[in-house]
């Protein structure tokens, strides 16, 4: 496993979800849900500087079917914004299915309702995208994903 903080990054067409990983890469946690728009690129890329992380993980959304959708290329297209705005920690595509549904799903599990989770949804998918990963990688021993050339 390779040591360092990952960044994780859930994108909603309103919101991001942004996680991180400790330094070791074994657990993911939330950080915070970004406004889709101005300065969200910007954002992201600040965390991972703040942490010194060693690479952002981005969501990709692929249909259950193993199609793209429209969201699958917005997602290639804003990892491919924070790969050209991120010289220092290079950045991952992962297969995010079930996400978003899963994060749901534990949310519930934990007394949250729609309603009230909105703020943190987000970041929930983002932690489980991040853990995918960190565990893909601790299980394989490879990188997760493949990566974004800028």
């Amino acid at each position: 496993m390779r040591p360092g903080v990952r960044i994780g990054v859930d994108v909603g067409t309103a919101r991001i979800g942004v996680a991180r990983s400790d330094v070791h890469g074994m657990l993911a946690m939330p950080v915070e849900t970004v406004p889709r728009g101005a300065g969200d690129v910007r954002t992201i890329v600040a965390h991972a500087l703040e942490l010194s992380a060693t690479e952002i993980v981005v969501g990709l959304p692929i249909a259950l079917s193993g199609r793209e959708t429209a969201s699958t290329q917005d997602a290639r297209e804003f990892a491919a914004l924070i790969a050209a705005s991120s010289p220092d920690a290079p950045v991952r595509l992962v297969d995010e299915r079930l996400s978003t549904v899963s994060a749901q799903q534990a949310l519930r599990a934990a007394g949250r309702t729609a309603k009230n989770s909105r703020n943190v949804i987000d970041q929930v998918a983002a932690v489980i995208i991040l853990q995918h990963a960190l565990d893909f990688e601790r299980t394989s021993g490879t990188p997760p994903g493949t990566l974004v050339v800028p």
